[in-house]
């Protein structure tokens, strides 16, 4: 897929680049760009062997047999020094031997099977079984929005193909709800870290418009691309060129007006210091134009160090340590978790899920950053994502039971919602009735 082809966050959801919708949203929607012992049967009866008692071959003795060569004039056997007849080798397998051996192997193999399907199996039931679990549960009450709420914003919304009837409909839509941030696609970065000006040439009509509809919510530039981590193609957050590019349109957009930058670098492997690097300088622009920075993070570990194994797997490592996340979250104001797309079959697996790693990230965000959960408002069917099952009531009720179990009054806590621009009536409608209230 293009460069510009990007996906929404929350690529890292297990498919290629660009599976999930698109992490440039509206824009590739509009622009056509796309937003796993032989048995061997012994010779001789023991009827035969009985028969020649003191024989030690067990064959019967025949009189005369010795000295006429044995039957069909066979040459007789050597005598031992005593007399004795020496004994035999083994015989030779017939065809009843040879199908006892095929069977033996089959039998190993089947086996090796059933023990590796067990293997497998037992514990991702045991997994599934403690989500469904972690579903349960009384609510905290005052687990409601604390009017800290984001959404991500298409494409459209600053290259001109949205007029003021959109933005007074979208500000109708917002008012009365906790959206306090607007994640404007402004993107992507060039792969070198750089970003045209002619990405984003409605911002300011945009950010004037929000300003005089919306009171207090702020804009910020949501930029983005494809990290060369797991192909050739992609941003190299490794050169340090790169990096200075990024903090130099990072200044390119703040002094466009935009209140902060939101970014979304995916696949970003858990560990990667560089990007630890980048967001310190970041940090340090935002801070000096009184601006946000807030990013779009991996999901947390399910179980310890199963970043490591996956990755180990499928050569892609979709999630971080719940030590990186924390890292990352001590370097932001803002960390909003892409929760979705998380390969869950129900409902009720996908809320556990949710609620496990709202617990996981409240446990390492510091209580001056703003810790957002992702809501998916958004509807398809492929791998990693099942729409029955990643919806938004049982991410709502999920988010609820992680904060009600591990930090019920934390104050910078909220939901961000992905996106506009494939959101249902549903989905608004749960999102006010479950969280905003």
């Amino acid at each position: 897929m293009s460069r510009n082809a990007g996906a929404r966050p929350g690529w890292a959801s297990g498919g290629t680049w660009g599976s999930g919708a698109g992490e440039w949203g509206e824009r590739c929607t509009a622009t056509g760009r796309g937003d796993v012992g032989m048995e061997r049967r012994a010779g001789g009866s023991g009827a035969e062997a009985g028969s020649g008692e003191g024989d030690i071959s067990g064959r019967p003795e025949r009189e005369g047999e010795a000295e006429a060569g044995g039957p069909a004039g066979a040459a007789a056997p050597p005598e031992a020094a005593d007399g004795a007849v020496p004994r035999q080798g083994p015989p030779v397998p017939d065809d009843d031997s040879s199908t006892a051996g095929r069977g033996g192997r089959a039998r190993w193999v089947r086996r090796s099977l059933v023990a590796l399907v067990v293997a497998l199996v037992v514990p991702v039931l045991g997994a599934e079984g403690a989500l469904r679990l972690n579903y349960t549960g009384d609510l905290a009450d005052g687990t409601y929005t604390r009017s800290k709420d984001a959404i991500w914003l298409g494409h459209a919304w600053v290259d001109g193909r949205k007029t003021d009837a959109d933005l007074t409909a979208l500000a109708g839509r917002l008012k009365g709800t906790g959206i306090r941030d607007l994640y404007v696609h402004s993107g992507p970065l060039e792969h070198d870290g750089t970003l045209p000006e002619s990405d984003y040439p409605k911002a300011a009509w945009l950010i004037e418009s929000v300003h005089r509809e919306l009171p207090g919510v702020r804009v910020q530039a949501w930029l983005g691309d494809k990290l060369a981590t797991e192909s050739p193609d992609g941003l190299r957050l490794q050169d340090p060129g790169t990096r200075t590019a990024i903090v130099t349109s990072t200044r390119q957009i703040l002094a466009a007006g935009f209140e902060g930058a939101h970014f979304d670098l995916e696949p970003l492997h858990s560990g990667d210091a560089d990007y630890l690097d980048l967001l310190d300088r970041l940090h340090a622009v935002t801070r000096a134009h009184d601006a946000r920075l807030s990013v779009a993070a991996h999901q947390i570990d399910p179980l310890p160090a199963f970043h490591s194994f996956w990755g180990t797997v499928t050569d892609h490592s979709k999630w971080w340590s719940q030590a990186y996340f924390g890292q990352v979250a001590r370097r932001v104001d803002q960390i909003a978790v892409m929760s979705y797309d998380t390969m869950q079959p129900l409902q009720s697996l996908y809320g556990g899920y949710v609620a496990q790693q709202t617990s996981l990230a409240l446990e390492v965000t510091p209580d001056s950053t703003d810790l957002l959960m992702g809501l998916p408002f958004f509807h398809e069917n492929r791998f990693g994502h099942r729409a029955s099952a990643e919806t938004v009531p049982a991410a709502v009720r999920g988010v609820r039971l992680g904060l009600s179990r591990t930090d019920a009054d934390r104050t910078n806590f909220g939901v961000a919602l992905y996106v506009d621009f494939a959101a249902t009536e549903a989905d608004w409608t749960a999102y006010r009735e479950d969280w905003v209230r």
